[in-house]
């Protein structure tokens, strides 16, 4: 007779706790992810034929943007539900935060997302000119014309669907799957930079991915990933409405030139250090701090 033992398998985290994908399943749910995509591009038309593009593009983006997460996460769901009944699990949110403890690591983190964006920044600027195209929509995402609409969409949205996909669910899966925990991060942060589809976004993306995989696997927190995720985004909204650098094509165009590389030396060893301070967390595991869930059904 099955005995039931355990968390019910449905709610914000555990719906997903049983899957764990792989190498090739991560390949799987990009190609569900690209299907979301064009499933939503063409639920925006409507918007497009009624209202015209320019008056339409924010609020297609509003509703096509959550709408390319419903296949993958249908999918992990299924998979996770599937499993549920005799596999073990691992959470996708744990709270490991000693000997920091949670207040100061949520401090660090944001202080580390900052300081990782300014440390960045000269090797976004060795990218050729981004095209115009690419430009003005990043501006209309960014612009105080929707800045609601636009604040849900890059401050909220973001945080929630990429984080709970990239570090809740692959970079989980990956080490889950006692995959080297320096190539789960590498692999999860290139998976990151990757459904940006462009380089200008792909490469700062790839470097925070690394950072907030590095944090994900040593506090199991998906809550601090998302915290950082949406410092970041939320930091670029403010900064792209504020004259001084509305216009500018660099940040170094905006600050002094001794004083830009003072701000990134000081950031760069500000990552460092606030790296070396979650090193200090202890891994109760090699495949990171993710509290198990038993299965929901043992014999």
């Amino acid at each position: 007779m099955a005995k039931r033992k355990g968390p019910r398998n449905y709610g914000f985290y555990e719906k997903f706790s049983y899957y764990l994908p792989g190498v090739a399943d991560m390949f799987i749910l990009l190609a569900l992810l690209l299907l979301g995509t064009l499933l939503g591009s063409l639920l925006t038309i409507p918007f497009v034929a009624l209202l015209g593009h320019e008056a339409s593009s924010q609020y297609a983006t509003f509703i096509s943007y959550p709408l390319m997460f419903i296949p993958p996460m249908i999918y992990a769901s299924i998979k996770s539900r599937n499993a549920s009944m005799v596999v073990k699990g691992l959470k996708l949110d744990s709270s490991h935060f000693s000997p920091l403890g949670g207040t100061v690591c949520a401090i660090l983190v944001m202080l580390g997302t900052l300081a990782l964006g300014m440390a960045s920044d000269p090797l976004t600027n060795l990218l050729p000119q981004m095209p115009a195209w690419l430009e003005d929509a990043l501006k209309g995402l960014t612009s105080s014309d929707n800045i609601l609409i636009n604040f849900l969409l890059v401050s909220l949205f973001a945080p929630f669907f990429e984080e709970r996909l990239c570090r809740g669910i692959i970079l989980r899966g990956l080490l889950g799957n006692h995959l080297k925990p320096i190539w789960a991060i590498v692999i999860s942060a290139a998976f990151f930079a990757f459904i940006h589809l462009n380089p200008w976004q792909a490469l700062p993306a790839f470097l925070l991915g690394c950072l907030f995989g590095y944090v994900y696997y040593k506090t199991g927190s998906l809550q601090l990933t998302m915290l950082m995720h949406f410092t970041n985004n939320t930091f670029a909204l403010v900064l792209a409405n504020i004259d001084a650098f509305k216009d500018a094509d660099k940040l170094s165009d905006v600050i002094g030139g001794q004083l830009y590389w003072i701000l990134v030396a000081a950031s760069t060893l500000l990552v460092v250090l606030i790296v070396r301070a979650f090193h200090r967390i202890p891994l109760e595991k090699t495949e990171g701090n993710f509290d198990p869930v038993k299965p929901l059904f043992e014999e």
